[in-house]
């Protein structure tokens, strides 16, 4: 039955499990992210998949405060049955920048509580907490901008955006891309606060990949559903 642990399916298995799969090499290129972990994530969700969903023991993995069994958790739980409170004591305690990201896409934004804790979080001293909350604004923004101010949002990207502490500067400059990517009545401004701002102009950006510099972003995205290929 979903949802329900099978017999012999313990935290002591899986993280014996994940510990098999720990690669010298790929923890080496993890932790130049600030991912401490060395487990390939091409198996590790094939290990979800064979887990299939199992709620209390993705809660008993995420105690287990080790990111590759964070990130296993978070593929094999239900994101919609964690309470507020309980999402916002994840967020605050998921350091790893790849669990809190999959924490925040995978689990967040599909609570009823996202929308709560978007306005808890962005306000938050914690900057990696309020990148949360820009993460779940820029999804609004992309998806259900109806209610949003987007003049304001502007107006704080435009005050705040280039002092801001890096993991909540990226959230913030996705947000501003993505307003000028949806919104043609605002492209101009979104364009122009990137180019005065010049945040993420220089990033190292591979061949074929966009860059994330924001008018470069917007302007690409732009042309490629205007050419039609893109949805």
């Amino acid at each position: 039955m979903a949802g329900t642990k099978p017999t012999g399916t313990t935290v002591a298995e899986v993280t014996a499990e994940l510990a098999e799969l720990e690669d010298p090499k790929a923890r080496e290129v993890n932790e130049r992210h600030g991912d401490d972990h060395g487990v390939n994530l091409g198996k590790l969700r094939a290990l979800a998949k064979r887990l299939k969903t199992q709620q209390e023991l993705a809660r008993e993995l995420w105690e287990t405060d080790d990111t590759a069994a964070r990130l296993l958790a978070i593929l094999i739980c239900r994101p919609k049955v964690f309470e507020r409170d309980e999402l916002d004591v994840m967020v605050r305690g998921a350091r790893a920048p790849k669990v809190h990201d999959w924490l925040v896409n995978y689990v967040v934004k599909k609570s009823p509580h996202s929308e709560e804790l978007r306005l808890t979080w962005s306000a938050d001293p914690d900057p990696a907490v309020a990148s949360a909350g820009w993460a779940l604004t820029t999804e609004r923004v992309a998806k259900k901008p109806e209610g949003l101010d987007l003049e304001g949002l502007l107006d704080v990207i435009e005050a705040e955006m280039k002092d801001a502490p890096d993991r909540l500067q990226w959230a913030m400059n996705h947000c501003l891309a993505q307003i000028g990517i949806e919104h043609a009545e605002h492209r101009a401004r979104a364009l122009g606060i990137g180019e005065r701002l010049e945040v993420l102009k220089d990033y190292p950006t591979s061949p074929g990949c966009t860059s994330p510099y924001a008018p470069t972003w917007i302007t690409e995205m732009v042309r490629r559903r205007h050419d039609g290929t893109v949805a």
